[in-house]
């Protein structure tokens, strides 16, 4: 049963060393290691299966000792180690420290494989000889069950077995898939146990020897002919990584450059970009951002429509891409198990050996109340941002059927609200982005009823019919376009009278069985004002809320207040601190004027980020309060890169910046520019509206920012507002 959304049931992955390519994506410890026993993360992956689950180096049966890691690249890593104490069989010593390990693992999407080198260097002074072996464990293991939501063992292994200096597992999967991992050495080993390789090291003193690993891994149907490995290790990986780096640079060209006087929006920004090149996926010839590694490198409807959301103003392109890819897959028919429905936009598309079999709902899964309203919410930014009506035209039929959807589903009292109840087992109980089983809870502790209706879900409902209504306005359908804006203002009335909570000074989290408000003060009313849903009192008034000090911890709100009866730091949904949630709020306390809340949350999330790794923000923080450990709290198993976190700060950028386009117009309208405190100067390049594009420049002033428009190209007017 797949009743909640935690991300994983296993070990903490906080300290991870991830990279990805395309589909291709290997989680290791910091240590370059794979433990091959315990219930973990770590591991090689590839459409939505771990082939590999067990990879240990050892140095005369010990651990080598870890100096340093980085995966900065995105699709490479590197490992600085050296020897414990060693004392080999022949009785020779090895005194720690006098063997350097360079580990490097690109990899090679093209060929879907894993391409490694590791080269011992002797530091000492008399010749080295030593044991190094290398140990595998295979098990093909579907990302559900890694994740631990299910305990089923389909399909049949073959046993592992060496021909040829190469050692093969193959797994025949129930979904009628032969999945294969080859691995190949050079040198061969000089003597291989099981799934054991051994090589006999002698390294005279200053001298080095390498080792280069390849692990191809392979999918076919049954019926297919094997493909043995065919690509030999190669003790370079020059070619390739200059191949992958220039790859990464082109695509970074394509964005908007932001530079300022900060290092720390500088490094944030840089690694917010190469984390998206990461995430980059595709199916067919339609790119998308997987939501996040290691647990959801999938197509996620909510995720990958929120960061293209976020990521307007950096690479519009990629929203278009998402639009189209996710209107193919749009719900046609009634089916109970997938929660498909006419006209409702997939929530999660899995290409496993579960998803594959029918063991599980996910090869296309559509239990998300939120996911349809954001794409009629991103289609409208995105015409706003290209001047781009041929997007509309060609996606009108799913938008009529998205906002048919809208207007049926969960709406059994007719009380006009967007609702949600799983009708399957197998679904998820919980279908707003805060997805965990225990997210919408009762001021008591309890877990509210379905049907649910969400605080966010109805602010997004109310921005995507205005939305879509100025776009039918556009090609000259008004009676269509008066239609929709009547029914999002009947919305907006009826929110503010029913969730308002006059005595918790904010929005209730949601509305749930029989109308009652689930009154505890959390998150999710911030999405609500970013949408402008909220009458303007009440909004500021929800500001003023959410920034006391039991929602906002020091790095940003929390999602649950910590005088709520169910607030846990490391709850998934439950008091931890989102980045995306935090971006979003932010821009809902820039709607109702609240400017200073906003850039405190900014500085927050990027104080938060100078404390991970490479300045890369996790998909959740844990919410224990700034002032009693003075750095961000990591969430055990929180994805890191994760799709919306990287695109936070990007969005933070454009919101505090005031950035509005009318690309119809051919206008740019920049209101109330703001800049935090840790900024004194931003400079964005080549930013984008229609076919025409500008040059910025903002400066800090007492109580604002000053604008220089340093160059504009094709017709485009720059307007100044506050």
């Amino acid at each position: 049963m797949l009743a909640k959304r935690h991300p994983a049931m296993v070990d903490s992955i906080a300290g991870a060393v991830t990279v990805k390519s395309l589909d291709l994506y290997y989680v290791v410890a910091s240590d370059a290691q794979i433990p091959l026993k315990g219930e973990h993360g770590f591991g090689l992956y590839f459409h939505d299966c771990r082939f590999l689950g067990g990879y240990r180096m050892a140095l005369a049966g010990l651990a080598p000792i870890v100096l340093a890691s980085t995966a900065q690249k995105g699709y490479a890593a590197l490992f600085e180690l050296t020897n414990p104490d060693l004392q080999t069989d022949q009785g020779q010593s090895i005194p720690k420290d006098e063997l350097g390990i360079r580990w490097e693992r690109i990899l090679d999407a093209g060929q879907t494989c894993v391409r490694e080198v590791m080269t011992i260097q002797n530091f000492g002074h008399e010749a080295h000889s030593f044991p190094l072996t290398l140990h595998f464990r295979a098990r093909f293991e579907d990302i559900f069950n890694v994740r631990g939501l299910v305990q089923q063992d389909l399909g049949r292994p073959e046993r592992a077995a060496w021909r040829e200096g190469r050692l093969h597992f193959v797994h025949h999967g129930a979904d009628r898939l032969r999945r294969t991992a080859t691995i190949a050495f050079s040198p061969l080993p000089d003597a291989t146990h099981e799934t054991t390789a051994e090589f006999r090291i002698h390294v005279p003193p200053g001298d080095t020897q390498t080792i280069a690993i390849t692990i191809e891994l392979n999918e076919c149907s049954e019926e297919a002919e094997a493909n043995h490995l065919n690509q030999q290790p190669t003790v370079a990986l020059d070619g390739l990584a200059g191949n992958l780096q220039a790859g990464s640079e082109e695509w970074l060209e394509r964005h908007t450059k932001l530079d300022s006087d900060s290092l720390l929006l500088n490094g944030i920004m840089d690694r917010s970009l190469r984390d998206l090149a990461m995430l980059r996926s595709d199916l067919g010839s339609r790119e998308y951002f997987a939501a996040g590694v290691p647990w959801f490198v999938a197509l996620f409807g909510r995720d990958s429509l929120i960061v293209a959301l976020e990521m307007l103003a950096f690479l519009p392109e990629i929203a278009a891409q998402t639009l189209r890819l996710l209107a193919g897959y749009q719900g046609r028919r009634a089916d109970r198990w997938r929660e498909e429905q006419p006209g409702k936009i997939l929530h999660e598309l899995r290409v496993g050996e579960l998803a594959g079999a029918g063991n599980v709902p996910h090869a296309r899964f559509y239990g998300t109340v939120d996911a349809t309203p954001l794409f009629l919410m991103l289609l409208s930014r995105h015409a706003a941002w290209t001047g781009d009506l041929g997007l509309f035209r060609e996606l009108q039929e799913p938008v009529e059927r998205a906002l048919g959807w809208i207007a049926k589903a969960g709406d059994d009292h007719g009380d006009g609200y967007l609702k949600y109840r799983s009708p399957s087992e197998k679904g998820l109980v919980n279908q707003g982005w805060k997805d965990s089983a225990d997210a919408i809870v009762r001021a008591d502790g309890s877990i509210a009823r379905p049907p649910i209706a969400l605080v966010e879900a109805q602010g997004y409902v109310f921005a995507a019919k205005h939305a879509i209504a100025d776009l039918y306005e556009r090609i000259g359908e008004r009676n269509r376009a008066r239609e929709l804006r009547g029914e999002a203002e009947k919305l907006r009335t009826r929110f503010n009278r029913d969730f308002w909570c006059e005595d918790l000074d904010t929005f209730a989290l949601a509305l749930e069985a029989r109308g009652r408000p689930v009154a505890v003060v959390s998150s999710n009313p911030g999405h609500a004002l970013w949408t402008g849903i909220a009458d303007r009192g009440k909004g500021r008034r929800t500001v003023r809320r959410l920034m006391q000090d039991d929602m906002f911890n020091g790095w940003g709100v929390r999602t649950l207040s910590t005088a709520e009866r169910r607030y846990n730091p490391v709850g998934y949904h439950l008091g931890t601190v989102w980045p995306h949630d935090n971006a979003l709020l932010a821009a809902g306390c820039r709607r109702y004027g609240e400017d200073d809340a906003a850039l405190r949350i900014f500085t927050a999330i990027a104080e938060a980020a100078m404390h991970f790794r490479h300045s890369r923000l996790p998909e959740a923080m844990a919410g224990f309060p700034r002032k009693d450990f003075q750095v961000p709290v990591h969430y055990p198993v929180a994805c890191h890169p994760q799709a919306w976190a990287a695109g936070a700060v990007p969005f933070l950028v454009t919101t505090c910046l005031g950035l509005e386009p009318d690309a119809f117009a051919n206008m740019l309208r920049i209101v109330q520019p703001r800049l935090p405190d840790f900024v004194n100067r931003v400079a964005l390049r080549g930013l984008r509206v229609g076919e025409a594009s500008a040059d910025l420049e903002f400066r800090r002033t007492d109580g604002g920012a000053e604008v220089n428009i340093r160059k504009t190209s094709g017709q485009l007017t720059v307007e100044v507002r506050g």
